[in-house]
């Protein structure tokens, strides 16, 4: 049996080009679709629109994302349609992208760089990663990445996923463990129960001069109440998520202090399409071999 596949570009043609079983077309939003189609893999960060699929392709079966986050599909996948996401592609570089944030945090590297640009030349000591406390708020591909990293610096990371398991705190023990680090990183996905999770209580319960770093989603954070603790100067924070993003011309995340932000490219490297397409591949040959996917997101949420 042989299980027709839709991908956005030639580099899914090549990357599935090896796969049993597949008969791999290449398509356009709007241009035709092959009725008989099981399987459909939307181009990276593509809008999110099943609506444009789900009513010529009645044969489908398996959206499989280029994405390790999955919250613009769900909730508009039919229960009989399998969704799937890129996980494990991407946790690298974002992890490598919080990392790198944390050293320009504590090093000064953007206030070096300022004083280089006005030609001034100001030697001082810094702060250092070393034995920095760093708490990581999802223990799944990109949490573990990052305590990888971590651990080579010779800081000290403590992992939270959903439920507490060996080496994992539980999220329920948030709240008491946002006082004794020095930085909290965030790595979920936004899911209803992460939506706004770091409001204005969850920050005040972070110790002075602590560092929030966001590689999560925009709406994991409380936009207005971040600004507030880092207009105070109580606060630092990293952000390659906003909400809104991006920001309006006029909006303070433009100019409030202690901030560094990056226009969420945290994952946006040479060699993402490559990995990305990797575990995709791995993916739909599970599927074309009549198993479950492993990155399902089940439920959808």
């Amino acid at each position: 049996m042989t299980i027709t596949v839709l991908v956005p570009d030639e580099a899914g043609e090549a990357a599935l080009a090896g796969v049993n079983g597949l008969d791999v077309v290449r398509y356009e939003v709007d241009g035709e679709l092959p009725e008989r189609a099981e399987v459909l893999v939307p181009g990276f960060l593509a809008p999110a629109d099943p609506a444009a699929f789900l009513a010529r392709l009645p044969n489908l079966a398996l959206i499989q994302l280029l994405t390790a986050g999955a919250e613009a599909w769900v909730g508009q996948v039919p229960d009989h349609v399998m969704l799937s996401v890129a996980r494990g592609a991407h946790g690298g570089s974002t992890a490598e992208w919080a990392l790198a944030t944390l050293l320009a945090v504590y090093r000064d590297l953007i206030p070096f760089e300022h004083e280089r640009v006005a030609r001034t030349w100001v030697r001082r000591p810094t702060e250092t990663l070393i034995d920095k406390k760093v708490l990581v708020i999802g223990a799944g591909d990109l949490g573990t990445q990052l305590k990888r990293r971590l651990d080579a610096c010779d800081a000290t990371t403590t992992l939270v996923g959903t439920t507490a398991r060996d080496g994992v705190h539980g999220f329920d023990e948030v709240p008491a463990l946002l006082g004794a680090h020095d930085a909290v990183v965030l790595m979920v996905p936004l899911t209803p129960a992460t939506e706004r999770m770091v409001d204005a209580g969850f920050l005040s319960r972070m110790r002075d001069g602590a560092v929030l770093v966001n590689a999560a989603r925009g709406k994991v954070v409380d936009t207005d109440a971040l600004v507030a603790e880092l207009a105070s100067g109580r606060l630092r924070a990293a952000l390659d998520v906003t909400e809104p993003e991006p920001p309006p011309a006029c909006h303070p995340l433009w100019t409030v202090p202690n901030l560094l932000l990056t226009p969420h490219v945290a994952a946006s490297v040479e060699g993402y399409e490559r990995r990305a397409y990797a575990v995709v591949a791995e993916e739909i040959a599970r599927f074309a071999a009549g198993e479950r996917p492993r990155n399902l997101v089940l439920g959808h949420y």
